[in-house]
């Protein structure tokens, strides 16, 4: 079975934040496949169905971002989930908005949520989904912009960038981590070099 995490915050407040992408992704997989997203296990919402034949749990973790990897790493243990079958989605600051890049490995690049994960299962050779969102002009605070909600400039091209990142989830346990990398990994439109 496949594990797919959405990183994000719990609470009304942070729903639409750019913090909470990964939740967004893991609503959107749960909408198009028909999966209930509402069981409590590990410090997690998860439910349990299938993508394109293949069984999946999809999970949102409940403790917060930065203590992320306290709700995944029990929740493989006990259902004997390996660490190859895990995917997590998150935001990423460091990347433009718009942009995502799956890895198969690395560190957490500053980022807490994944720096909990990686931690907690003792590994960097994770599979995740990067979805950027800087927004390509001075940020005053890295903290208050991922907690604030989405400008309203960008969010009429949320759903489609939730899509995608959707559709790259799929790919990734369809057809393997490589071939999605060169399906799916893409900068911000409009840019030629790589996004800071």
């Amino acid at each position: 079975m496949f594990l797919v995490a959405g990183l994000g915050n719990p609470g009304e407040e942070y729903a639409l934040s750019p913090h909470n992408l990964g939740f967004l992704t893991i609503d959107r997989l749960a909408e198009r496949h028909g999966i209930r997203v509402n069981r409590k296990d590990s410090k997690a919402l998860v439910g349990v169905g299938e993508l394109d034949g293949h069984p999946v749990m999809l999970a949102k973790p409940q403790t917060f971002m930065n203590l992320s990897g306290t709700s995944l790493a029990p929740l493989m243990e006990k259902h004997s989930i390996p660490r190859e079958s895990l995917i997590v989605v998150y935001d990423e600051l460091d990347l433009r908005w718009l942009s995502l890049r799956i890895k198969p490995r690395g560190s957490a690049a500053g980022h807490n949520g994944m720096k909990s994960v990686i931690g907690a299962l003792k590994s960097s050779d994770i599979v995740r989904v990067r979805l950027g969102i800087h927004p390509g002009c001075p940020i005053a605070s890295g903290a208050d912009f991922v907690l604030a909600p989405v400008r309203r400039s960008q969010r009429e091209e949320l759903d489609g960038f939730v899509g995608y990142a959707a559709d790259a989830v799929r790919s990734i346990i369809a057809e393997g981590v490589e071939k999605a990398m060169t399906k799916f990994n893409r900068r911000a439109p409009g840019l030629n070099t790589e996004d800071a």
